[in-house]
């Protein structure tokens, strides 16, 4: 899960807010590469075939300091509340493990500002987001150690409904551990403020997202895959999902104060946090997430503590086993990645690295909650932070803190890299604008894939500066091997794989989404300009329309038009206003639902089909509007100016419809 960024402040940003959207459930990586063997399969995009070089270390190891509870808590102290304050976020929490014991944890600031009620490490709920997938994936393995699962077998077989047969290979359970099954992206009912919620079973069966790629070949992050994964464990289990974590993985854990259960179980209410998207805004509702196991844990420090320690120590704490060492090892291993330079997949684990240590670990979001949980495997210790605020973002995110943390207990130096002779033709290749491979391809909210691309631009030094990657930053990268690109402000890299029609594939430091190459229909320039472009011009018609009106009656030069003619000119106006209208809806809808998710609801079609009725009204509209511009040159009494107003209306309602068209605006369906 990946933390949702501000977008209220441009028209073309308040509609990418349907992106950020997913990001409520999007997991957050780390910066850097992850060392050993790639073990993508066979089917998958295939990298330059040039070994990397080695990078060069220019300086000696920094000193690390002892990782102990009294040096962290003065490191600790003397970092989040300064964070807290100058991002205006309400409260945080911090649990560090060591050695297979809990080794800190300390809640800071407050989990109800009203109230000024302290956040604790052992009475305060956090919300974790996605790091609730690792308790799903768990549950899967231990049904796997139990042999009523198989990871490489159909998910049909596991299921009371089915996934459409849309490509030969089926999808399977280790496709979904990795985020391969081909799902494209799911927004509707994802976080609502309510607390009704329905059925896991009946929810999933009537949600199926469309399948756009084949299994195991483009990894593209899946709230629903986590979710029918946790299904798959209910099915086969004969216990509800919040049922079987409780009896399989709280309890042996000691995990006393940890739930599925939405809305949440009377005894563990009056402990749950409130939820701020800044501190000094009021507080939010408890969010309901009706893909449950992909993000709606509740849970302690403390609590979670007991299963990092579990994961660190071969499946077990204090002596109580919930998975074999050799599960667990599986579970930590490599699955997928398509650049072997960069970071992995495992079995719903994910790869990052710091100062050259490998961590695996997840994030997680909800609209108000953000949290970060890493392993240090070798080391035996963990981290993890979670903030109750989304906060105004002025000093850090949630990685800040895990990056200073490896800095203080785990330095190393930073490598210089040799620049490479073939960096200028490998920036020219790889340039050009990108598509998330996770993203909304059939469903009427594809069209947020529009306006939210990366851009790969060639400088003439041989270098490239990517832009949109992660957020608005652009980052300056030289080649450090073929294809593989290093930031020369941090330790964040990308690399470029090609597809099976040779089109380069952007690979980043999350290894669970890539970036396709856009075709040219597809790029945001063009797009940018049909779809805001073409309000534009709406907008003044409708404004001159009265305008022009009283400006010819206070002159006395009436227009000279037929009664056809004058209909016409009418008729086109009116289609303006219209096709204005569905323009300016779609990015109010962009704007007010990454405020208020119960929008993307089955509560808001009504509306979404008023929407589209708007934009069918505007497509048919487009024909007389075409023929009124037309009509204008054959009228010799029509001004010149008028005549290129009429054209430049005609010319917008054509852009316009094509942008409808190519991005499903009209789409019958409503499962988005």
């Amino acid at each position: 899960m990946s933390k949702p960024l501000s977008i209220v402040g441009s028209a073309s940003a308040a509609l990418a807010g349907l992106a950020v959207l997913a990001a409520a459930l999007l997991p957050s990586g780390w910066n850097g590469m992850a060392q050993g063997p790639a073990l993508s399969p066979a089917t998958a995009p295939k990298p330059a075939p040039q070994a990397a070089q080695q990078p060069v270390a220019t300086s000696a190891t920094p000193q690390a300091h002892d990782l102990t509870a009294a040096d962290a808590e003065a490191f600790l102290d003397g970092l989040i509340p300064t964070e807290l304050k100058a991002d205006d976020i309400a409260g945080a929490v911090v649990a560090v493990v060591k050695d297979g014991q809990p080794l800190f944890a300390k809640g800071y600031g407050y989990a109800d500002v009203g109230k000024k009620t302290p956040v604790t490490t052992d009475g305060t709920l956090f919300r974790p987001g996605s790091i609730s997938k690792l308790f799903t994936w768990t549950s899967v393995m231990q049904q796997v150690e139990a042999g009523k699962l198989d990871l490489d077998r159909d998910v049909n077989d596991y299921l009371d409904f089915k996934i459409p047969a849309t490509y030969p290979k089926p999808v399977t359970l280790r496709n979904l551990m990795t985020h391969t099954p081909g799902f494209e992206e799911s927004f509707k009912n994802l976080i609502l403020d309510t607390n009704h919620i329905e059925p896991l079973g009946p929810y999933l069966a009537s949600h199926v997202p469309g399948r756009i790629f084949p299994p195991g070949a483009i990894p593209a992050y899946s709230n629903y895959g986590a979710a029918l994964a946790g299904y798959i464990v209910q099915r086969v289990s004969g216990q509800p999902f919040p049922e079987y974590v409780d009896e399989h993985i709280f309890k042996p854990l000691s995990m006393t104060h940890s739930t599925f259960v939405q809305p949440l179980p009377a005894n563990l209410k009056p402990l749950m946090s409130s939820g701020y998207i800044a501190a000094t805004d009021p507080s939010h509702p408890f969010e309901v997430i009706w893909d449950a196991p992909a993000g709606a844990l509740s849970t302690t420090a403390d609590d979670i503590s007991h299963f990092m320690v579990a994961h660190l120590e071969n499946g077990q704490y204090n002596g109580t086993a919930i998975l074999r060492p050799e599960t667990v090892e599986l579970m930590h291993s490599r699955q997928f990645g398509l650049a072997p330079a960069l970071n992995h997949i495992c079995l719903g684990f994910y790869e990052s690295s710091l100062n050259g240590r490998r961590i695996i670990g997840h994030g997680g979001d909800t609209i108000y909650f953000h949290s970060e949980l890493g392993l240090i495997l070798d080391s035996h210790v963990g981290l993890f932070v979670s903030y109750n605020s989304a906060g105004k973002g002025n000093l850090s995110d949630r990685s800040m803190l895990f990056e200073k943390f490896m800095d203080r207990y785990f330095p190393a130096p930073k490598p210089e890299e040799p620049a490479l002779a073939s960096a200028k033709r490998d920036a020219r290749e790889v340039a050009g604008a990108y598509l998330s491979s996770r993203r909304s391809e059939t469903t009427v909210v594809s069209m947020e894939s529009a306006f939210s691309q990366v851009k790969v631009y060639a400088n003439p030094d041989g270098t490239i500066t990517v832009g949109g990657l992660g957020g608005s930053e652009f980052k300056n990268m030289r080649e450090i091997a073929p294809w593989v690109f290093q930031s020369q402000k941090d330790e964040s890299r990308v690399a470029f794989v090609r597809d099976a029609s040779g089109r380069p594939i952007l690979c980043f430091d999350f290894p669970a989404i890539v970036f396709q190459h856009r075709p040219w229909y597809k790029s945001a320039p063009l797009n940018t300009v049909l779809f805001f472009g073409s309000l534009a011009i709406f907008v003044l018609a409708v404004i001159l329309w009265p305008l022009t009106a009283w400006f010819r009656w206070h002159y006395s030069r009436p227009l000279e038009l037929n009664r056809q003619e004058r209909k016409a000119r009418s008729l086109a106006r009116i289609v303006c206003l219209i096709d204005a209208a569905f323009v300016l809806a779609w990015v109010a809808l962009g704007s007010f639902a990454e405020q208020n998710l119960s929008l993307l609801s089955d509560s808001f079609d009504p509306w979404m089909r008023l929407i589209q009725l708007a934009g069918l009204i505007g497509v048919i509209g487009m024909f007389p509007v075409v023929y009124n511009a037309l009509r204008s040159w054959g009228n010799r009494e029509r001004w010149f100016w008028g005549k290129i107003g009429e054209t430049a209306i005609a010319i917008a309602c054509i852009g316009l419809t094509l942008f409808i068209f190519n991005w499903h605006a009209l789409a019958l369906s409503l499962k988005y």
